[in-house]
């Protein structure tokens, strides 16, 4: 029973539960659908999908994680983070077809909560480490950028026919010119913008987006605006529940999928975990990271099943939930309810619903996305942060997401290794009126003790960067301001020393020999010491020649040598 409850925390809140906590948990649901309804459907078809599958994958994901999710509050549901995504890797696949790229989608739910699964069981969240902040900020202004520009055209009441930001942007741009477009659709739709912006900064607690969807259907309705103006609608939406099912595509599409499933199975953990552990913070419990990720892919994974697409956390419809009231997951299973209430019994409800007003939500939704302030601070605090946002941002708007974070990842990863192989190293000296030892090249003026050259590592060694300790340490002995005795090693930041590293520390110590100076080691860490031991270095350097810190070394070295040096702290 104990690891029933520890896997499905759903089960524990209900043995619990409280009976206060009922009212608040049915209005919160309540609230909580009145923004899914419109944000589900309008994510859909930023996804390249029809607006149905939306309100599949708004209503699965919220009673799976209900049963198995260690959050109390967190909402799951289709995200515009993903949306993208998700568009750009089946929209070629698909090829028009809109039951294959359900289908598409689907798979790709099935498979990014398969990688999920693994991440959690091989507790492999580390993995998320790998798109890092300015990574992080560039993909999302990218992502930002390439759904406003696709759902332009829905504001417009225009009809693109090509892919890609660039040649979209220009297709708007030539068809903006040649006077096409419905000016209705961009009053309802330009309307609802401006309301949903302006009212959400004003009264963030109200239900925009549902007023707006709902003004907007009663007034397409009443007047007719699909017959007498042309303007898109939805249409009637599939009466019932999804139905359970594999996806009928095939194996090569299953392996064409897998690289997006991958970077979704990522992101979707980044945001999850971000979110979750701030509402265990407020909530004052505490969630584990690797279940979060495990609930998180069985969600996907039953959605994908229910016909859905990849879902996330989401940190704006949250926060409806938490503001409404919310005390635990019921909470998503009355909005989830809610909506499969709509489905069964009132689906023509939304049929007039203007495609202008769902592409207005999708795109107050991604401009909460923008950071291009963070942009700014990047490149003010440190450029090369900047490089890789930049990379990020300009490969997802312009190459693909999964095409673009694969450069700015691999740029990451090459400037981590040329940091490696590269390292700071610095020779220390005394400063009077100071303690301890500092960098020359901050403090000039510091003073060498005689024959005693101090030189100070800041990096693990390995085979990269080897040659590069060996050649600045033998400089640092020869371009000593007097004769060197003595070179100790400052080796507190050294974590590692592999078998190339070992290699080169005897070669180190065999040309100091010929030179006459001792070679020695202040602060470095037992395991490291362990492992030189382990591959014999040490029965040729020797185990005496280690010093706890830079100056435990330096009072060895004026014991052994009777040197002209006076601190300044001796009296």
């Amino acid at each position: 029973m104990a690891w029933m409850l520890r896997w499905l925390p759903g089960l524990q809140t209900l043995l619990h539960y409280q009976r206060n906590w009922w009212a608040r948990d049915a209005m919160a649901g309540l609230a909580l659908s009145a923004v899914l309804v419109p944000v589900g459907m309008g994510y859909a078809q930023a996804s390249g999908l029809p607006a149905i599958y939306g309100l599949y994958a708004s209503i699965v994901p919220l009673l799976v994680y209900a049963l198995v999710g260690p959050s109390r509050i967190l909402v799951l549901g289709p995200d515009s983070t993903l949306a993208a995504v998700i568009a750009a890797v089946i929209a070629p696949m698909a090829l028009g077809d809109a039951a294959r790229a359900a289908e598409l989608a689907a798979l790709l739910a099935v498979l990014a909560g398969g990688f999920s699964l693994l991440i959690g069981l091989a507790r492999l969240g580390l993995l998320a480490d790998l798109l890092s902040k300015p990574i992080r900020i560039g993909f999302l202004n990218a992502i930002a950028l390439t759904v406003l520009v696709g759902q332009t055209p829905k504001l417009l009441g225009l009809q693109l026919h090509t892919e890609g930001l660039a040649r979209q942007t220009l297709e708007i741009v030539t068809q903006v010119l040649a006077g096409q477009g419905n000016m209705v659709a961009l009053a309802l739709g330009g309307g609802s913008l401006a309301a949903i912006l302006v009212l959400r900064r004003s009264h963030p607690r109200w239900p925009v987006m549902l007023v707006c969807v709902v003004l907007a259907t009663a007034l397409s309705a009443a007047l007719n605006l699909h017959q007498t103006v042309g303007l898109r609608v939805l249409g009637p939406l599939p009466q019932g529940l999804p139905s359970p099912g594999l996806p009928g595509v095939g194996w090569q599409d299953a392996v064409h999928l897998l690289p997006a499933a991958l970077l979704i199975a990522l992101l979707t953990f980044a945001d999850t975990s971000v979110l979750s552990r701030a509402l265990a913070v407020r909530g004052g419990y505490q969630v584990n990271p690797n279940q979060e990720v495990i609930a998180l892919g069985l969600s996907n994974l039953a959605t994908g099943l229910f016909q859905g697409f990849p879902v996330s956390a989401s940190s704006s419809r949250t926060p409806v939930a938490e503001a409404a009231g919310a005390r635990t997951q019921l909470c998503g299973v009355f909005g989830a309810l809610t909506i499969a209430a709509l489905l069964l019994w009132a689906p023509s409800l939304l049929r007039d619903l203007p495609i202008a007003v769902l592409g207005a939500v999708v795109m107050a939704a991604c401009l909460s996305l923008a950071d291009f302030r963070g942009m700014a601070a990047l490149y003010r605090l440190r450029k090369a942060e900047f490089g890789y946002a930049l990379a990020s941002f300009l490969g997802v708007a312009f190459v693909g997401a999964i095409e673009g974070i694969a450069i700015s990842v691999g740029l990451a990863l090459l400037a981590l290794v040329w940091n490696a192989w590269h390292p700071h190293y610095t020779t220390l000296v005394r400063v009077d009126g100071t303690k301890g030892y500092h960098d020359i090249h901050r403090h000039p003026e510091g003073r060498h003790v005689p024959g005693l050259v101090l030189f100070r590592w800041d990096e693990q060694l390995f085979f990269a960067n080897a040659e590069v300790f060996h050649q600045q340490a033998l400089l640092a002995a020869q371009n000593a301001p007097t004769p060197t005795r003595r070179l100790v090693v400052v080796a507190d930041a050294i974590t590692d020393v592999d078998v190339t590293a070992a290699d080169a520390l005897l070669h180190l110590h065999e040309e100091l020999v010929r030179y006459g100076i001792e070679l020695w080691f202040a602060g470095l860490k037992g395991p490291v010491k362990d492992r030189l031991r382990h591959y014999g270095t040490l029965e040729t350097l020797g185990e005496h020649i280690f010093s706890a810190t830079a100056g435990y070394a330096v009072n060895q070295y004026r014991q052994t040598y009777k040197v002209d040096w006076k601190d300044w702290d001796e009296s």
